[in-house]
């Protein structure tokens, strides 16, 4: 077996396996997920992305595992800017708690197989018009550029969301149901349920995030098994770290403005390559690291001296 098949495999059964793990040791329907729960699960995830860093090093070298490593980071940061979303979500259709780990598992499962097949279609494309990476790269300058300025969360409303418009306008919506239920009937009619709504946007909203993580990790590597690998890991971590971060998002303010200099270094780091400036993969290793800790540490530097005012 050639190194790819070999990696590939590993995935696969590391994948299956922790999935079964955490749906049958660490889930169970209709039940509540504490910040002790989700922390343990969020660390569950992140060990194995950091276990199979190592594995890739181990079967395909240093800079491959470094581009790994790195595309999971940048993925995984704006994995974090999706809970700030999914939150109002949430909240803006009257989510009971108890409902909201299926809600979610449902939603990522979903959000994965259209991750796969928006990373498929551009791979294809970059490698039929290499070009294309430069487009992207001018994209992920402007969006960062537009994120820095302006919360996402302030520009996100559920009932102008074009999914929503088009699931109001063509079934019947029980925004009332608090059965946990997909589709109940009344009346001899059929009609969708909160819950299945909330899948929905859940799922496509996060196709609205892989407009920019997606170039983003285009800019990081071209490496097929690093892109589809990396997005996975960090999608299915998102649950977890949805329970783990719900109740304190607030703290993380300035996270979006750390995200959005690494959006724009990535899509420099694009751009400059024209002409024929290449940068090192552990150089936006450390700036995302960087960007990622800095904002992060910023946030709850300004959390204290305000609440000490």
């Amino acid at each position: 077996m050639t190194p790819d098949q070999i990696t590939i495999l590993v995935f696969g059964i590391v994948l299956i396996l922790a999935i079964i793990f955490d749906l049958g040791l660490l889930s169970k329907k209709s039940s509540t997920i504490s910040i002790k729960k989700a922390l343990w699960q969020t660390l569950f995830w992140v060990t194995l992305a950091v276990l199979f860093f190592g594995f890739v090093w181990y079967e395909k070298g240093k800079i491959i595992a470094i581009e790994y490593i790195s595309a999971y980071l940048m993925e995984w940061s704006l994995s974090i800017d999706n809970i700030f979303v999914f939150i109002l979500i949430f909240t803006f259709f009257g989510i009971k708690e108890k409902h909201f780990a299926r809600v979610l598992l449902i939603g990522i499962l979903m959000a994965i197989i259209f991750r796969v097949i928006f990373i498929s279609v551009g791979v294809v494309l970059v490698e039929k018009f290499e070009w294309l990476l430069y487009i992207f790269g001018a994209f992920l300058v402007f969006t960062g550029i537009r994120i820095f300025t302006v919360r996402q969360e302030d520009d996100f409303d559920p009932v102008k969301n074009p999914v929503y418009k088009l699931l109001s306008r063509n079934v019947n919506l029980a925004g009332d149901d608090d059965s946990g239920k997909f589709i109940i009937n009344r009346d001899g009619k059929r009609f969708y349920t909160g819950v299945f709504v909330v899948i929905i946007l859940l799922a496509t909203t996060d196709i609205v995030f892989a407009l920019d993580s997606i170039p983003a990790v285009f800019a990081i590597t071209q490496d097929r098994l690093v892109i589809y690998t990396s997005n996975i890991f960090a999608v299915l971590g998102l649950r977890s770290l949805f329970f783990l971060l719900r109740g304190a998002v607030a703290r993380f303010a300035y996270l979006q403005q750390g995200i959005a200099i690494v959006l724009v270094f990535i899509g420099l780091k694009m751009l400059v390559e024209i002409i024929q400036i290449r940068i090192p993969a552990f150089v936006s290793l450390l700036v995302i690291i960087i960007c990622l800790v800095g904002s992060i540490a910023y946030s709850l530097q300004e959390n204290k001296r305000i609440n000490n005012e």
